[in-house]
């Protein structure tokens, strides 16, 4: 609750609040912050079944600035024929079925065909296609084990924007994890090619090597206003490293020395020459 009310402070636009089917305590914490936080969209994370979807809603219903669903189905052929056991046709068709499903609770609907960066083009844009059409207003891609590189995954962005005739109808909004080192870069490349929201973490916390850090991505599109000249952030990035610190308290996550933005050492200066070069004017370094 205090990580939630600090995320407000700081400006963003949706607080995915958790996977209120995973357990009791998951739902309660969600069902809480949507309960007591306002100023973000409070949103809930449920597979494309019935019985998640529900508790979804449940959970994020009492939301102050509104409540989303975000249901995800894995659509790479390694998770459909390994995890999932299903064929292209049943996927399309839970999908859509899903979406349907989650537009009786709310009109604010994401959906995030897991694994999206393995998946084979042709079927991501038409699941892509048949979700917007069923009602889904937020379409993530997803980068889910860290697999992609920053030109293929701007390219398969700029695919989709192409392909998917509907695509005007949605949001694309992006996933990126750091498995590889590229989450950050993943996920600027994708804004480059037209994606509008991006999913990332404060201090790049989540699974495994973790997801897109918050700060980088912030502090990357205020920096090089001459490569992301038409898009911003409500962010407010006086309140960066407070939020940083506030969840490395509270989680025990130990921030870097050495971590872009937030590091104790990423303004610091060891060589003289550097020190020098600021002590005359500060942009020299």
């Amino acid at each position: 609750l205090e990580i939630a009310r600090q995320l407000v402070t700081l400006g963003v636009d949706v607080i995915e609040a958790g996977f209120p089917i995973s357990s009791p305590g998951d739902f309660k914490a969600v069902k809480l912050i949507a309960s007591c936080v306002k100023g973000a969209v409070i949103c809930g994370l449920a597979r494309a079944i019935p019985k998640d979807i529900d508790a979804a809603y449940n959970a994020t219903k009492s939301a102050k600035t509104g409540c989303r669903i975000h249901v995800f189905l894995a659509t790479s052929k390694i998770h459909m024929q390994y995890k999932l056991k299903k064929a292209e046709d049943e996927i399309l068709r839970l999908a859509i079925e899903a979406i349907r499903y989650a537009k009786k609770y709310t009109s604010d609907i994401e959906f995030s065909p897991e694994d999206a960066s393995r998946t084979e083009p042709e079927f991501l844009f038409k699941v892509v296609e048949a979700v917007i059409a069923a009602g889904a207003t937020t379409v993530n891609i997803p980068d889910t084990v860290g697999y992609a590189y920053p030109q293929q995954y701007g390219n398969l962005i700029k695919s989709i924007k192409e392909r998917v005739t509907n695509i005007d109808k949605a949001v694309i909004s992006v996933h990126c994890h750091n498995d590889l080192g590229l989450a950050v870069a993943n996920s600027l490349a994708a804004v480059e090619s037209g994606a509008r929201q991006v999913e990332c973490t404060i201090n790049g916390i989540g699974e495994r090597a973790g997801n897109a850090s918050l700060e980088e991505i912030v502090m990357s599109v205020k920096t090089r206003r001459d490569i992301f000249s038409d898009v911003a952030t409500d962010i407010h990035t006086r309140e960066l490293y407070k939020t940083s610190r506030l969840v490395s308290k509270l989680t025990s996550f130990v921030v870097a020395p050495n971590k872009a933005i937030v590091g104790l050492n990423a303004f610091r200066h060891e060589s003289g020459i550097h020190q020098d070069g600021v002590l005359k004017e500060r942009i020299t370094y």
